[in-house]
């Protein structure tokens, strides 16, 4: 499998990603979304009420995780992934993508999304990798090419 091959593999297994964020005051914090990938950019529904939803809209970055869970890892310690550096961007519910995004997220999803976006406190992100790399095992780190796309599909 070449590298884009194998990473496509595993975003096309993933529902949802690690999130890394950092709060005004420096603290990290860590947490998780269900995600929906469009024109290589991840797409994230979350709650005002999270700290990583008030991390990312302050800071307008995020750390993300992509990892190949344990029980399909031949080795604990060399675990595919993927990760990335990126610029988040709030998707305004009067912006003409947002209710198409919403709509590819209840896709993805069901119906948990019709519910959620009835909530006021729900916000739909765009989280735009700047750089990724990828680990495919022991000394195989590589830089992920941004240009050549992440996924056929999300």
């Amino acid at each position: 499998m070449t590298q884009i091959t194998d990473y496509q593999a595993l975003l096309s297994t993933q529902k949802s990603l690690q999130l890394a964020t950092s709060s005004p005051d420096g603290n990290a914090d860590i947490s998780y979304a269900p995600f929906t990938l469009d024109d290589n950019r991840f797409y994230i529904y979350v709650s005002a009420l999270a700290k990583h939803t008030a991390n990312m809209l302050h800071s307008g970055q995020a750390g993300v995780l992509i990892i190949q869970p344990e029980a399909e890892a031949d080795n604990i310690f060399a675990r595919r992934r993927l990760s990335f550096n990126c610029r988040v961007q709030e998707i305004s519910k009067g912006l003409p993508d947002y209710a198409r995004l919403l709509e590819l997220m209840q896709q993805r999803f069901g119906n948990i999304i019709g519910l959620l976006s009835s909530l006021p406190d729900f916000h739909l992100l765009q989280l735009s990798p700047q750089t990724g790399l990828y680990v495919a095992g022991f000394g195989k780190a590589m830089t992920v090419d941004l240009s050549l796309g992440l996924a056929a599909a999300g």
